[in-house]
């Protein structure tokens, strides 16, 4: 991938953080339960990659497409009657990919009590073109420290990811040589 390349004065001017963060919000009903009464992963994945994919196309401007998805963090349940908001922006871009920062918060619907973080992740969105080709996105201007802060962790993120993929890849290589077929 070229996402390293540096990028020229005269191309796509940067966007700040806080131009495609946005928040989605969903009640939990019975039909979103698992087994154990309580909400499905599943469906807390499926709000996440939602509002990360209107994140990244905003940010990009048109399509983006789910790379990939890190660290999906589980840290409370969710019941039926809770308000999931689901929050997202864009943390780091490279030339046609973006990291995607989401917290989900939830709270009761029918109570005053503050929202609880209950999960986060960090997705890898490419922005692709009418053929599905990927294609250039603008560069996040981080706003704040904390925005600055998202950016070099997502920084680290992608060292691992990569450094991750070059290992796998080296390993299936060097076992497919002595004649594993796995």
């Amino acid at each position: 991938m070229t996402d390293q390349a540096p990028r020229l004065e005269s191309e796509i001017p940067g966007k700040p953080t806080s131009a495609s963060r946005t928040t989605l919000s969903h009640i939990m009903t019975h039909a979103d339960t698992n087994l154990l009464g309580t909400v499905h992963g599943g469906v807390i994945m499926k709000l996440v990659d939602d509002a990360a994919g209107a994140v990244a196309g905003r940010h990009s401007g048109g399509p983006a497409v789910t790379a990939s998805m890190d660290e999906m963090v589980f840290l409370e349940p969710v019941r039926v009657g809770d308000l999931v908001h689901v929050k997202a922006q864009v943390n780091w871009t490279g030339r046609s990919s973006m990291e995607v920062g989401v917290r989900v918060l939830a709270e009761r619907w029918n109570e005053s009590t503050p929202a609880q973080q209950v999960g986060s992740a960090y997705l890898v969105f490419a922005a692709v073109d009418a053929d599905g080709k990927p294609r250039t996105v603008p560069p996040v201007l981080p706003e704040t420290d904390r925005d600055r802060r998202r950016y070099q962790e997502a920084q680290i993120r992608r060292t691992h990811r990569l450094a991750r993929r070059r290992a796998i890849k080296e390993l299936r290589e060097a076992r497919a040589a002595e004649g594993f077929d796995d």
